[in-house]
């Protein structure tokens, strides 16, 4: 017999809160006030310094006529402008839209146009291209507020006000709100748009919140943690890092560009123990030169993700101290939704065999409800045995609301109930996913699917190898041959015949590169390999 007693309650004030990373900064203000919050060059700043910084900000912001569901954009490193934005402009009820510093004049006018932004925040260093962008948008162009960091190189001026002149004219003690439903849009976020423009993903407060804690969890992040950000802020909100570390009360040491000396100053000088960041900042760190390397006595613990981390640099990391743990998402779902969690049985392992588990982007994490791959054929999940792979499909609280303007491809997206992410993977028992390969970027030749990640990752056994990048190359007899492209390390050299020699060492026939090509590879501003640059160039061969 059915019952209804239990429904007869009402959400109120006293036992509902709508979730969201707000709550993370009032505390540590609250709690934590005079814990060290953000490190930049000379800056220093508390988290009681930060909170009132972000009050202020929101304070101004609001004077200037932005509420609920406007939006306003950051055009700047991970600076403590950028951290403070993910909390003031929310707090102002507006939406944060961070745009990468490497887009072009025509992208960023997209961006600013399609997001209908009000007012953009640039630093210095990124003005000439954001003027390039206001004389496309011609009157519509939006207010834009200059942002002279005193760790930057100065530059034009080209705002009707700075970002330290809204913070004087603001209130310390403004009534700033919390989101009325954490369904509330709080940022959006363009996608990197390789074929057409970006598409606009917008995120809620409550997925905010728990991509917060499921990281803390994840990794996991002890009370007052000391974090280098390397994630750029404008990728994915920086993977909600500077949410978690306000849950924790954790100390952030900026950085306007990603470098190994960065990493290394930050855990000499500051003793950080967390970063996150693309595969391309573990090559930085094994290849650095002497002068940028830095002693320190404790263990570093990154979080990676993208292409799969080959196991010899995985191997590499841990002979440097550094605990790298593979995480798997993307800007659809906050960043990382699932992570290879660690067993204790792995330990006594062999360090290749405990590189090559680390490879694996494992299964959902804690926060996160569905993880899996299925045939695209037949929908039905693939078998956990590491051999077939299917498309990536995922399901939970992180993933985002939909496409801003685009109720076609959200649709698309969402269909059958999950999202659809394009990437392809093997599943191991336990749930533990591997990443083939962007379905896009599988290689079929003479009927054999190829994993260009496979490919990648013989070509890192090779001595002097920094970065790889395989693609297919049109073929007369096979329709398609694996093409790859090489980066070497200063210094190292190779020629196409030997690198072909040494992958068929490590490979079957069908899978050895039929070409080799060597130059410094194209990347994105957050360190993936832009292989739809490579596609071009090898079509052309």
């Amino acid at each position: 017999m059915a019952r209804d007693d239990f429904d007869a309650f009402e959400k109120n004030a006293a036992n509902y809160i709508p979730l969201t990373p707000l709550s993370f900064l009032r505390r540590a203000a609250e709690v934590h006030g005079d814990h060290p919050s953000v490190i930049h060059g000379a800056r220093r700043y508390s988290w009681g310094q930060t909170y009132e910084r972000c009050v202020r900000l929101a304070s101004a912001l609001a004077a200037r006529g932005i509420g609920r569901g406007d939006v306003v954009s950051f055009i700047c490193p991970n600076i403590p402008e950028m951290i403070e934005a993910h909390f003031a402009v929310n707090m102002a009820g507006g939406v944060l839209n961070t745009i990468n510093t490497r887009l072009d004049a025509d992208t960023i006018a997209y961006i600013l146009d399609h997001s209908e932004s009000g007012l953009v925040f640039c630093d210095t260093q990124f003005l000439p291209v954001l003027r390039e962008a206001l004389a496309i948008l011609g009157d519509a162009a939006p207010e834009v507020i200059d942002i002279v960091d005193s760790e930057g190189g100065g530059g034009e001026r080209l705002g009707t006000t700075t970002h330290a002149d809204l913070l004087a004219q603001g209130d310390p003690a403004y009534d700033w709100q919390m989101p009325a439903d954490e369904w509330d849009a709080m940022a959006i976020n363009y996608t990197s748009g390789t074929t057409g423009r970006p598409k606009g993903v917008v995120y809620h407060h409550r997925g905010a919140y728990l991509i917060a804690t499921g990281t803390i969890m994840g990794w996991p992040l002890p009370k007052h943690p000391k974090y280098v950000y390397i994630v750029p802020l404008f990728h994915c909100n920086g993977w909600g890092h500077a949410w978690a570390m306000a849950a924790q009360a954790g100390t952030m040491v900026c950085t306007r560009a990603i470098s190994a000396k960065a990493i290394y100053d930050a855990a000499a000088d500051h003793g950080a123990q967390y970063f996150g960041g693309a595969p391309i900042v573990l090559q930085m760190l094994i290849n650095a030169k002497p002068e940028e390397r830095r002693d320190f006595d404790h263990t570093i613990h990154a979080f990676t993700a993208g292409a799969p981390p080959p196991p010899a640099v995985l191997a590499q990391m841990e002979a440097l101290g550094v605990d790298v743990q593979h995480v798997y998402g993307l800007t659809e779902t906050y960043g990382h939704v699932t992570q290879c969690d660690w067993k204790g049985e792995w330990d006594d392992l062999s360090p290749e065999e405990r590189a090559e588990i680390k490879g694996r982007q494992g299964p959902r994490m804690a926060m996160f409800e569905g993880a899996t791959a299925v045939d695209m054929d037949t929908g039905e999940e693939v078998a956990h045995n590491g051999e077939v792979s299917g498309e990536i499909m995922l399901r939970g609280n992180t993933v985002m609301k939909g496409y801003f303007k685009n109720p076609e491809a959200t649709a698309e997206a969402f269909k059958g109930g999950w999202f659809h992410s394009g990437d392809a993977a093997a599943i191991y028992p336990g749930g533990y996913l591997k990443i083939r390969d962007r379905l896009k970027d599988v290689i079929i030749s003479g009927g054999e699917n190829v994993s260009s990640v496979e490919v990648e990752a013989a070509l890192f056994k090779y001595p002097g190898v920094v970065a790889a990048g395989v693609v297919a190359r049109p073929d007369d007899m096979w329709g398609e041959t694996p093409c790859a492209f090489v980066e070497m390390a200063e210094g190292a050299s190779a020629t196409a015949e030997e690198m072909i020699a040494f992958c068929r060492e490590h490979l079957a026939g069908f899978k050895t590169p039929k070409t080799v090509v060597f130059e410094e590879l194209p990347k994105t501003s957050t360190g993936k390999i832009q292989k739809f640059l490579l596609r071009e160039k090898a079509r052309n061969l």
